[in-house]
């Protein structure tokens, strides 16, 4: 498995003095505790938690590390809603006492589960 050193991402800056937190996010961030699924193409279903949303991308926490550039279908659900499924492409990897933090970019639309239509 790929080991990430904190703060290495796939992400480079076009200014050498940019802030690349924040010269890269499409939308502010919203603070949301959803159960998240991380499905691979082929291999086992990842399951954990997002520490908050953007309009490009989630920061979720899970127990395992994941490789930069891993693409995943990311399927969010709060247990009563309908599940909101896209797919999505790991940007960063930091390692916490608590677990792993990922930062997963988007770029696929989101459609909910059951109706088809992009939000």
């Amino acid at each position: 498995m790929y080991l990430v050193t904190k703060g290495q991402d796939l992400t480079p800056s076009t200014d050498l003095d940019a802030d690349t937190s924040t010269s890269r996010r499409v939308g502010a961030r919203h603070g949301v505790s959803m159960r998240v699924a991380l499905r691979p193409q082929s291999g086992e279903v990842l399951t954990g938690w997002t520490l908050n949303v953007s309009r490009g991308g989630i920061r979720v926490i899970l127990d395992v590390k994941l490789n930069l550039g891993s693409e995943f279908a990311v399927t969010l659900s709060t247990g009563a809603d309908p599940v909101t499924s896209c797919m999505g492409r790991v940007v960063w990897v930091q390692e916490e006492p608590d677990g792993v933090v990922c930062g997963i970019e988007l770029h696929d639309p989101v459609s909910r589960g059951g109706d088809g239509e992009s939000p």
